[in-house]
């Protein structure tokens, strides 16, 4: 089955909005063996989306469109999909009455243009959307179904998993079930992991089980996916494979599936009883920002402190005036200690982060101390990175919450990673 993808809006055509929707989707679809033969974008335009979905029907067997289902004037996608179709447009009833209890329970008035996102092209098929007012619907164009999806992306993803994907799965055929195993690693590059797992899909069936990767610096996500009759036939291709990538890729693996580092570094620290506070220089509090949001921080997360120096750390953190001429190893690891001093933590984390100096080429980079201080004494850890300074700063707030990981686990800190300058 082909499929393409039509994203509309005059801020993605511009520019203005990253369309991050359409990476998902085409990663998705590819992910489960769906050919994306075409990925289109339209601005606001009644002539240019009406010949776009023209074309898109001679050219493809499934169309998923994003984005226009909203109540303004510019949301033009379901009439003119209902022009395409050459069907009117047609009231859904039980999709108002869903946006009206929508409002009622938040105490609101429904606005009157929102009426709008209940006009249907007649003989459409609804796609709910439980987390949003904006429904989606199919409908049939030049002989190819067409899929709308609303342009929030957390909307969107809902729909395309629960309403679009099983849809377009029973059009090309693939019956059965799908199932997408996720490992997040840091410190190991794509060719790296590649090597360490060649073969492995070798350990079921041939074509049952496909491997592959993303990379997202920092970090690197590697993929199985199944396919097979049912749940448990697919979970039982699954498990030796996931161990197997467990065995292979050891301590860089940081989280599976929908985990993420933070979360996991939170959830051993409250597992354990244990509390944290930060310092850090450089990341402009990128890894507090990670770690106060979660649910369940306040319980855990104690004190942050951030500055652009270190010597204004150890002003902060009441350290002697003759602190900050100390080595950084040393520095970084009295920064801890005075963190758990101060703070009332139980395990202090400190970042020290000094950029070379120079151009922000291929060259460029910096040096990264880290010290970690917990009821056991701590650990201390330096690295220098490759990249220019958005990179370094990625690189170190990765670094550092890794290395708590690995203390909170037991796994030793020092293991070097890929980014590493030798």
């Amino acid at each position: 089955m082909r499929v393409e993808i039509l994203c509309t809006g005059d801020e993605i055509l511009t520019g203005k909005t990253v369309n991050t929707n359409y990476s998902h989707i085409a990663q998705r679809l590819t992910e489960l063996g769906l050919a994306v033969c075409r990925g289109t974008t339209v601005g606001d335009d009644r002539a240019s989306l009406l010949a776009a979905f023209r074309e898109a029907a001679a050219r493809a067997d499934a169309v998923i469109v994003n984005g226009g289902l909203g109540p303004t004037v510019d949301d033009l996608s379901q009439e003119v999909a209902a022009e395409a179709a050459g069907v009117p447009l047609v009231l859904h009833e039980p999709w108002l009455a869903r946006m009206e209890a929508f409002y009622a329970r938040r105490n609101r008035p429904m606005p009157p243009n929102n009426r709008k996102q209940a006009m249907l092209p007649e003989g459409a098929e609804l796609l709910d959307n439980p987390i949003g007012t904006a429904c989606g619907f199919a409908v049939t164009i030049g002989g190819r179904r067409f899929y709308f999806t609303p342009g929030v992306p957390r909307e969107m993803r809902r729909m395309l998993e629960e309403q679009v994907i099983p849809r377009l799965l029973a059009g090309a055929g693939l019956r059965g079930v799908t199932r997408l195993k996720r490992f997040h690693s840091f410190g190991i590059g794509e060719s790296r992991a590649d090597a360490l797992l060649a073969g492995i899909e070798a350990l079921a069936p041939e074509g049952a089980v496909k491997l592959g990767f993303q990379a997202h610096y920092p970090q690197l996500e590697t993929k199985l996916v199944a396919r097979g009759p049912d749940a448990e036939t697919v979970e039982r291709l699954l498990a030796p494979l996931a161990e197997e990538v467990r065995r292979r890729l050891g301590h860089f693996i940081l989280a599976e599936d929908d985990q993420t580092l933070e979360g996991v570094v939170l959830e051993a620290l409250r597992a354990g009883g244990f509390t944290l506070s930060v310092a850090e220089t450089l990341t402009g509090g990128g890894i507090a920002a990670r770690l106060a949001p979660l649910p369940g921080a306040e319980g855990v997360f104690r004190r942050a402190v951030v500055a652009r120096e270190a010597g204004e750390l150890c002003a902060a953190l009441n350290l002697g005036a003759d602190a900050a001429a100390m080595p950084p190893a040393a520095l970084a690891h009295a920064l801890a200690a005075a963190l758990r001093r101060e703070g009332g933590a139980s395990h202090g984390l400190a970042v020290l982060v000094a950029p070379d100096g120079g151009t922000e080429g291929a060259e460029a980079g910096g040096t990264i101390h880290i010290g970690i201080a917990d009821p056991q004494g701590g650990a201390a850890r330096e690295a220098r990175l490759l990249g220019g300074r958005e990179w370094l700063r990625l690189g170190a707030m990765e670094l550092a919450l890794d290395c708590l990981r690995r203390r909170l686990r037991g796994l030793p800190v020092e293991e070097r990673v890929d980014f590493e300058r030798r």
